[in-house]
Parts: structure tokens; sequence; C-alpha cells
């Protein structure tokens, strides 16, 4: 959240960009980094700009109806109030008249993570006179960064997230052995249970799919429609969770119930070796001191993917930011596929790393770790990353 304590170090980044100030705006909820920024909750049912200049107090501009949000909003700093468009208006050309500003906004819907302006707001900034450039390393920098607390309560969250995962696979196959096999839902449960006792939350999930179900990225579980995970099936977990409070860790591990078929090993095999291929790529470029951005990534783990004769089947990014806030935050994505996220991954940021191949109908399988940028350094969770199918 934006905070005196702050302010210095945002100023300092809006001079380094040659920036005169960054121009947030938030309507109904359509800008969720504005939001986090000025710590509003709830809903915003009118129109609301904040300026943060690169010299001086930051301006808020508050509609007379709806003063609640506004709650975070040092009482040091300038609030002006407005009821009418007029005189909207009036407040945002008196504040970015012949200035070059940062708004989130991406240039032909390129990172559509960032993209949160609507067209008719950029007219009305750029009528009041001034320049638009996008925010989009500001956010990564100030909005998307963990602080070193966050680190460790992630990495905490991690360890007990894979350690959750291999329980309910090796269930599951005890179970399917015994002739007593499991439904998907109640694994999933099995999971929510797990995560109770150790004090992790989540929002919603985990996914728990066998087969031909894990052929879908986004498959969720449910007791109307209980599907069997027998022997035979391939079983895909994907689980995330939290501390109260921290940054969440966010794993998908494999299993084999019974000796998998040759094709089910050789995906599972491209999967993995693309998982790692990004990772090396991002851990040598880190380590030497050079820049990094999250679309190479992407294409080191579809190269491989690719190169196995799967490519056609991988049809999502390679991974998602994590941010302070959010679970699919708004740093950088590790994408060049649905979308041109040219943003550097800076020290301070998170996200995942999951390749995946889906064979519709048949099965799927993806590995999914996290990662932190460190100064020097590519900080992997959880410590023990899955290497081989789990066969139970």
């Amino acid at each position: 959240m934006l905070t005196p304590e702050l302010l210095p170090r945002l100023q300092q980044l809006l001079a380094d960009a040659d920036l005169d100030g960054w121009l947030l705006y938030d309507f109904r909820g359509t800008n969720a980094i504005a939001a986090g920024l000025l710590g509003f909750g709830g809903l915003c049912s009118r129109r609301v700009f904040a300026f943060i200049p690169r010299e001086g107090l930051p301006i808020g501009i508050q509609h007379a109806i709806e003063p609640g949000p506004w709650k975070h909003w040092p009482k040091a700093w300038p609030l002006r109030v407005y009821s009418g468009w007029r005189a909207l208006e009036a407040e945002v050309a008196a504040l970015v008249n012949g200035k070059r500003v940062a708004m989130e906004y991406s240039p032909g819907d390129a990172i559509p993570y960032l993209d949160r302006i609507p067209a008719g707001v950029l007219e009305l900034v750029r009528a009041s006179g001034a320049t638009v450039v996008s925010s989009g390393e500001l956010v990564s920098q100030v909005y998307a960064t963990w602080t070193p607390a966050q680190l460790a309560g992630h990495q905490r969250a991690a360890e007990h997230i894979a350690g959750i995962a291999r329980d309910v696979i090796h269930h599951a196959g005890a179970l399917a052995a015994a002739g007593t096999p499991a439904a998907e839902h109640e694994l999933q449960q099995r999971i929510l249970d797990a995560f109770a006792r150790v004090g992790l939350e989540t929002d919603h999930g985990p996914d728990v799919a066998a087969s031909e179900n894990a052929a879908n990225p986004h498959y969720v579980p449910s007791a109307s429609r209980p599907r069997l995970v027998q022997r035979g099936d391939v079983l895909l977990v994907d689980l995330w969770a939290k501390e109260p409070g921290g940054i969440y860790a966010d794993q998908t591990w494999m299993g084999s119930l019974g000796t998998p078929s040759d094709k089910v090993v050789h995906v599972w095999e491209a999967v993995r070796d693309a998982r790692d291929a990004a990772l090396s790529l991002l851990h040598d470029r880190i380590a030497a001191g050079e820049l990094v951005r999250g679309g190479e990534a992407d294409d080191a783990a579809r190269d491989v993917i690719t190169a196995r004769g799967y490519g056609k089947d991988f049809w999502h990014r390679t991974g998602h930011s994590i941010d302070s806030r959010e679970l699919h935050g708004s740093g950088p994505q590790i994408d060049n596929l649905e979308s041109r996220d040219d943003r550097l991954l800076i020290p301070g940021v998170g996200f995942s790393i999951e390749p995946g191949v889906y064979l519709v109908g048949e099965f799927g399988v993806r590995s999914e770790v996290n990662c932190f940028v460190g100064e020097d350094a590519l900080i992997i969770t959880p410590n023990d990353i899955q290497r081989e199918l789990f066969v139970v």
C-alpha cells in the first residue's frame, strides 16, 4: 500500500524513469493495482484518481458521496473532492497537463494483466494534456515484489504443500490397490483438512484430476460428478495455499496408479525437461547478473515440448506472477504465448514455472514449482522438486 514510508522510494523510481508522476485510476474495481496501492477495500462505485508526483505530496481525487475508500489516505496528503464530471475533468487536467505520466496501460493490450485503464479514461487523460506511458515496470518494482519476511512465509508454506501433495498421491494409490478407491473430491477434501492442520489457507481448490480430467487445466472435482481414482489412472494434484496474510505457494505434482505406459512416461519427461530448461535459463542469467524476461523462459520451456512432438498440446503460458496480494498476480508473467510480456524479472518478484501437455480424452501432465528472484540467485520452492513420476 502507498504510505509516507514508501513514497521516497517510489519518487526515486519515477525520477529514474524520467516520469513526472504515476496516475492511478479505479472505478468499480476495474483496476486492482490502483485499489491495492491505495488500500481500498470493497466496491468503489465512483471514479477515483490519485496522482503520485516525482516531487511533492500525492494528491487524491474522491467523489463527494464516497469518502469511505480513502480511510487509509494519509491526512497530510491533499484530497480533492468532486461531484460533477466537469469538476472531475478540471481536477485531472490541473494535475497532469503537460506531464509524462504512467498508468496501468499496455499498448495493444500486449500484457492484459497490466492493461486496467479503459480506453475512454486514456482519452480523457490525453485530452487533459498528458503523455501516457505504461506503468509496467513500476508495478513490478512497487506492487509485485516480496519482502524477506514474505519470502520466508512462502518457503514454509511451500514445504508443507509439497508434503501434503506427496501424501495424497500415495494415499490414492494405497486405496486403489486395496480395492477401495477414493473419488477426486474426497482427495481434495483430504488436502483441505491437511491445510487446516498446518495453519494454511486457500481461497478455492485444490484441483485433483484423474486421467482424462487432468487434460483440462482448469478442472475442478465435484461431489455431484464423482470420479474414482483407480489403478491405471494418471493423477494430477494442483494445490495452492498460504500462511494467513502471506504469499501463496502453488505446486502441481504427478502420480501414476500402477506402472505408467510408455506414452505417459514420454509426456512426463517432456514436461519435466521443459520445466528444467526454463529453470536453468533463469538460474544462469540471474547468477551472471544478466537481464532476463519472463517470455524468454516461456520460450525455453516451449521449445523442449515442441521438440518432443507436443507443442500443439501446450496451451497456456509457462508461468504466472505471484505477488503479495494475489496468487495470479500483476507482476511479470512467464509468457510469450498468451501475451507479450517483456517486463524484466527483477529482484523481489515471484512467479510459477508450470509447463503442461494436455491430450484431450486421454490424460494431462503438468509440473509446477515456484521461483523468487534474489539479488544474485534464483530461489526455487519447494526445496525438493519432483524428478520422476510417483508410481503408487
